[in-house]
C-alpha cells in the first residue's frame, strides 16, 4: 500500500476510535482478527459512504497480515484513505493502530494491520449506482 518507513505513522484520517472490552475477546484474552476486520469494514463503509453520499457495501478486501496482538483495554484507532474512485466503486485503504493499555508514552502507537476494501455505492433498493462526481 505504501513504502516502509523508518518511523511509520498512520496514513489517512482517523475514522473510528474505540476501546477493546472483555466481551470482545477470545478464550485467551486476545481480540480476534474477525472482530478487527468487522471494525475495519465499518470504517471503510463510513469513509466510502461520505464520498458516495449514501449507502455502500463491501465487495472485496485485499490481503491482510496481523503484525501484533490486541489485548483488552487497547485503544484501537482505524484510519482510512480513499485510494481510487471508479464509476460505482470506491477503494479504501484501512489501517489499524493501537495504543496498548497502561502505555507509558501516550504518543506510542503500534500498527496492527492494513487492507484495501473495495466498496460499491448502492441505491435505496440495494442495486449498484454511480458514485456522484465531486
Amino acid at each position: 500500500m505504501h513504502e516502509l518507513d523508518d518511523i511509520p505513522t498512520p496514513q489517512g484520517e482517523l475514522t473510528l476510535k474505540l476501546v477493546t472490552r472483555r466481551q470482545d475477546t477470545n478464550l485467551y484474552g486476545d481480540i480476534p482478527g474477525g472482530w478487527l476486520i468487522a471494525q475495519m469494514d465499518q470504517a471503510a463503509e463510513l469513509a466510502a459512504g461520505r464520498l458516495a453520499s449514501g449507502r455502500t457495501a463491501t465487495v472485496a478486501t485485499e490481503s491482510m497480515d496481523f503484525l501484533c496482538p490486541v489485548r483488552i483495554g487497547a485503544m484501537v484507532n482505524i484510519f482510512t484513505k480513499i485510494s481510487e474512485v471508479g464509476r460505482s466503486s470506491i477503494k479504501v485503504d484501512v489501517e489499524v493502530w493501537i495504543r496498548p493499555p497502561h502505555e507509558r508514552s501516550p504518543e506510542e502507537r503500534y500498527k496492527v494491520t492494513e487492507a484495501r476494501f473495495v466498496m460499491v455505492a448502492l441505491d435505496d433498493n440495494g442495486r449498484i449506482r454511480p458514485v456522484p462526481e465531486a
